[in-house]
């Protein structure tokens, strides 16, 4: 069982040790409720005391049995909870490091809680796609009052310790320990002073009996609720928080609890709850590369080299500085070097503006930060990650000075969006040490990180820079090398449709509406907008020559020769005012889309939004489908992630090929043929890909 018990005096310590959060799994339970028992039958025994090892008192349920028979099994956490409550001695939380979800509900059923300070404070389940389910929404309220505590349960966000312990009149801590160091003893101090207190019989304390009102009631709960509505509309959970807190304030404490529990269980089955649960899972298993294990030796990386001053060198610059690791930059002219460092100073004075920065932290990160315009002095660095412009002689001129000057064992990382890492591994000596690392912009917020793996690239390298993700606070995931790698191979197919659909009787404003309602951070033609249609131009421009078969719309390369790149242009699809990212309908380009229409001789059709839908989602996956069987992408989670994070694909439905899961791999193959029948799409493509084919053959899914 991994909670263990041990009996100090008259102080029985039963202590979750399920690293690394103490996750409630069926084995940590079965230990509580065991140690309860035990100390109960033991009269030397007068009082509990329930903490958690290591760095957690417990996160909460144990990922690893989700969506399995141990997750319901007996002692559920309900019944673990009200073994403790019943329990004739009194037990003590013991609080510190982390303290949520599950682990809260659990300190909430104990008579006595006492907390380090310190500690993360949180029922992040609304982040799941539900609502805690042991009793959180009825007890949180009574212990912390109910405008505090339905702010906590739905937003999901953790609280320190010492901030709701300042909350006037809550009783979800008996008492503040003086450091996370003397919790132990303290704890054992509270047990025996809480013992000596009840010696005479008297009822031990219960937060379930204690009131639970709000003076304004039905107001104060309608105005929650347009507040919740307004704020996650595609999300059902937030607002059943809010229902299930009112049914707190309303309801007997056990009809309260029936009413939160029927709840929970129609949430688990919600599409939204999937998509959730399957992201949240997804992101966690990104991470782990199947050949590379966990205990591989990593190398330090204490400081950190980027080329580049610009935009993005600037956004990579700043998740170091961020992180307190030290980076230099390198530009080839003073005045490149001064705009940089200029940006980068904009930037974090706007996050002291507005109270996310303070003032000290700001200058410490900006202490971090040095510049150079040689080479020479970047040898010392244990990361150099380049940020030049996207052409491959551009690439080989800086790897070669870069494998001159680096020590042994620094690695070289390059920020190319789709050029060959395996190429620009051969300009050095050094291919092992050579991975790719694909920032997105701006990259000092976008979370996702593709960490691109060459043909050479050494196994520690790739634990190192997975680490280093995680501690820039990325979502990393592994992409083997291809044109474009995950992302941006499947978005050219995504974008070839868009224009498709011009060619066939859409505007862009049409085509992004349905693909904004659909849920898309932004449509296709807004998108292009702002990456910079230039870009796109590019890339068909080395298509023609490359893949002359390869079918695209003229649209797009028309608009471009007009020079309406888009927003740092001011137009494109969409015109645009300075200052402002609202996209304008623009007259010019409707035209300029009906003129090439009409010299193809095309006569439009109207096009539902359901088409476009399935068009652009469509060509995602079928394109994501030939990924996975080239073993570009680990595993079909790692697509979810990246086009989650990276591309805005809407998270309640929980990435591409999940999506198509959920509407049925058959349904999605019969839909690409009847687009393969269409004379002005590209036949070809909507052949499904081997493995789609065969999933749909044998009855299977991406996310088996």
């Amino acid at each position: 069982m991994t909670a263990e018990y041990q009996v100090h005096g008259d102080v029985a310590v039963i202590t979750m040790n399920n690293p690394p959060v103490n996750g409630l799994g069926l084995s940590t339970r079965q230990g509580i409720a065991a140690g309860l028992e035990k100390a109960e039958a033991d009269p030397a025994v007068k009082s509990i005391v329930i903490t958690g090892a290591g760095k957690a008192f417990s996160g909460g349920a144990d990922i690893r049995e989700f969506g399995s028979p141990k997750a319901l099994a007996e002692p559920n956490l309900l019944s673990v909870i009200l073994a403790v409550e019943n329990t004739s001695k009194p037990v003590i939380a013991a609080i510190h490091s982390v303290c949520m979800g599950g682990g809260l509900e659990l300190a909430l059923g104990c008579h006595y809680r006492i907390a380090a300070p310190g500690t993360n404070v949180a029922l992040p389940e609304v982040k799941l796609g539900l609502i805690p389910g042991a009793g959180g929404t009825q007890r949180l309220p009574r212990a912390l009052g109910v405008e505090p505590a339905l702010n906590m349960i739905v937003s999901g966000e953790p609280v320190k310790s010492e901030m709701l312990a300042m909350l006037p009149g809550q009783k979800l801590f008996d008492k503040m320990a003086a450091s996370a160091e003397s919790l132990a003893e303290e704890a054992l101090a509270l047990a025996r002073e809480m013992a000596a207190k009840h010696a005479d019989g008297s009822a031990l304390p219960k937060v379930r009996n204690l009131p639970c009102k709000h003076p304004l009631g039905d107001a104060y709960f309608q105005f929650a609720r347009n507040m919740v509505k307004g704020m996650s509309k595609n999300f059902p959970a937030p607002a059943k928080c809010v229902d299930a807190v009112e049914a707190a304030t309303k309801k007997k404490f056990d009809d309260g609890m029936a009413f939160e529990r029927d709840i929970f269980i129609n949430l688990m089955w919600t599409p939204e709850c999937r998509a959730l649960r399957h992201l949240f899972t997804a992101e966690r298993a990104a991470s782990k590369i199947p050949d590379v294990p966990e205990d591989t030796p990593k190398r330090e990386i204490a400081s950190v080299a980027v080329i580049g001053a610009g935009t993005m060198g600037g956004g990579i610059a700043m998740n170091f500085l961020n992180a307190g690791i030290p980076v230099k930059m390198l530009e080839m002219k003073q005045e490149a070097l001064d705009r940089g460092l200029a940006t980068i100073r904009k930037n974090y004075e706007a996050q002291v503006k507005k109270g996310k920065l303070k003032q000290d932290k700001y200058e410490q990160r900006m202490a971090l930060l040095s510049t150079t315009l040689s080479y020479d002095d970047l040898s010392a660095a244990d990361l150099v990650i380049e940020a030049v412009f996207e052409e491959i002689g551009v690439k080989e001129a800086v790897f070669k000075e870069l494998d001159r000057v680096m020590k042994p064992g620094a690695i070289l990382a390059s920020n190319t969006s789709t050029l060959d890492v395996n190429k620009i591994a051969s300009f050095t000596k050094r291919p092992q040490d050579v991975v790719g690392l694909h920032f997105f912009s701006p990259a000092n917020v976008m979370k996702l990180l593709e960490v691109v793996r060459g043909e050479k690239t050494a196994k520690d390298v790739m634990a190192t820079v997975m680490t280093v993700a995680k501690k820039i606070k990325k979502t990393a995931v592994v992409s083997g090398v291809c044109d474009g790698f995950i992302g941006n191979r499947m978005i050219e197919q995504y974008g070839r449709q868009g224009g498709f659909l011009l060619d066939e009787g859409c505007t862009p404003e049409q085509v992004d509406k349905a693909m904004e309602k659909f849920g898309m951070a932004m449509g296709p033609f807004r998108m292009g907008d702002l990456a910079g249609n230039d870009i796109g131009w590019a890339i068909r421009k080395r298509r023609y020559q490359e893949k002359p078969d390869m079918k695209y719309s003229k649209t797009a390369d028309l608009l471009c020769e007009k020079g309406r790149f888009g927003q740092k242009t001011g137009a494109g699809w969409y015109d645009y005012v300075p200052g402002k990212r609202d996209a304008i309908p623009n007259a010019e380009v409707v035209k300029m889309i009906e003129d090439h229409r009409a010299s193809l001789g095309i006569t439009p059709r109207k096009i539902s939004d359901e088409e476009i839908v399935q068009r652009l989602v469509y060509s995602l996956v079928n394109e994501a489908a030939h990924i996975l069987e080239e073993g570009i992408a680990n595993k079909a989670s790692d697509i979810d992630v990246v086009y989650i994070f990276g591309y805005g694909f809407p998270a309640h439905r929980g990435g591409p090929m999940v999506y198509a899961d959920t509407v049925g791999l058959f349904n999605v193959v019969q839909s690409m043929k009847r687009f393969a029948k269409n004379p002005l799409d590209d036949a070809k493509f909507w052949e499904p890909a081997p493995l789609l084919a065969r999933l749909v053959a044998e009855g299977k899914t991406f996310n088996a």
